[in-house]
């Protein structure tokens, strides 16, 4: 018999399982890994969604784990964007991200201004390029041309190299270095990254790994909802298709207000046992609570919310979770945190939660 849960059930396990309610991270990297990355284009989000989720964060905790324990890495990563995701975890993503190759279509260069030559030549130089040392993203063109000997790659590199480095991230051979004066640098994962293993994974194990990581975080799901989430819909629907037969054994089929969805076996009882949320919760920009989810999630995002919530450029607002659901959005002004509301909270929870997230601030 097929299990059947409401969506109150399901976004209260989501917050469970994502360190929100109870805010029960033991560490940075334990947030992330569970969150299956965190989207880091604004790096003061990324670390308050990871010190929120954390009973006793502690100051730097992320830059601490990029720059010296190592155990996260900071590159692009699921949807084209700035991710944290663990090191010892990077290699799946690569894995399948790497194998979709937008790069080589026609399309992709005529409309970033580069040749399929200029391409191959800047793919095939940025990995000698960074071998061994960091380098800033001017010092690294620099280097292109000097492994190359060709200066007329300076034209590609300064026009189009922001949507360059998303392939070499991709194909495993770069990811963000050490800041060096408040510049980002950048670094080759094989020298950067601690026990990178010597044979990748295949195309099929990273999909794997990530639709197991994507459902212990973000579940019930389908294949959709899981396409949307890793690419936008640009995973190869076959690939995908496989993906989730493979771990049939491992899923357990679950009816979400009707829609068929699947969740990891291992967590059926849990989400079967969770009721509605209750508390009040403030979540940053760009947080994986949101991310996760389709944008037309009614249950989750309200439609006359929409619009504060998912703004122009991509930009994603904090948001005030109650009841598990959106009800309004948040910023922090000379330490004073304002809210807009569309919903009734519960004024004494919201003054908690705001004291709370403004100490983090700091």
């Amino acid at each position: 018999m097929v299990v059947s849960v409401t969506w109150p059930q399901v976004l209260a396990w989501r917050l469970k399982r994502q360190f929100v309610d109870p805010a029960a991270g033991p560490d940075a990297l334990s947030v992330v890994r569970r969150l299956a990355g965190v989207q880091a284009q604004v790096a003061s989000s990324a670390a308050l969604a990871v010190a929120v989720r954390r009973a006793a964060p502690r100051p730097r905790e992320v830059d601490t784990a990029l720059w010296t324990d190592r155990t996260l890495v900071k590159t692009w990563r699921v949807r084209g964007t700035l991710h944290l995701v663990p090191s010892d975890e990077l290699s799946f993503h690569t894995a399948v991200l790497g194998s979709f190759r937008g790069w080589d279509r026609a399309s992709w260069q005529r409309g970033h201004g580069v040749t399929a030559a200029e391409v191959a030549a800047i793919l095939d130089a940025v990995p000698k390029a960074l071998e061994g040392r960091a380098l800033t993203r001017e010092e690294l063109v620099e280097a292109v041309i000097e492994v190359t000997g060709d200066a007329h790659l300076r034209q590609a590199l300064t026009s189009g190299w922001g949507a360059l480095l998303k392939p070499l991230s991709f194909l495993g051979e770069l990811c963000y270095g050490p800041p060096r004066e408040g510049r980002v640098t950048f670094v080759s994962p094989r020298d950067w990254v601690p026990d990178l293993p010597g044979t990748p994974p295949s195309a099929d194990e990273g999909g794997r790994h990530l639709v197991r990581a994507f459902l212990g975080a973000h579940g019930p799901g389908t294949p959709e909802t899981f396409d949307t989430w890793l690419y936008r819909g640009a995973a190869r629907k076959a690939a995908l298709r496989g993906w989730f037969r493979d771990l049939t054994p491992e899923l357990a089929e679950v009816e979400v207000e009707g829609g068929p969805m699947v969740v990891l076996a291992e967590h059926l009882d849990d989400l079967a046992a969770t009721g509605p949320a209750t508390g009040v919760h403030l979540l940053p920009g760009f947080d994986q609570y949101i991310l996760g989810a389709p944008r037309d999630l009614e249950p989750l995002l309200p439609r006359q919310t929409r619009a504060k919530v998912s703004r122009a450029a991509g930009w994603i607002s904090p948001v005030v979770i109650h009841r598990g659901r959106v009800a309004g959005v948040w910023e922090a002004k000379n330490g004073r945190i304002t809210f807009d509301l569309m919903e009734d909270v519960p004024s004494t929870a919201l003054a908690e939660e705001a004291e709370r997230v403004t100490w983090l601030l700091r």
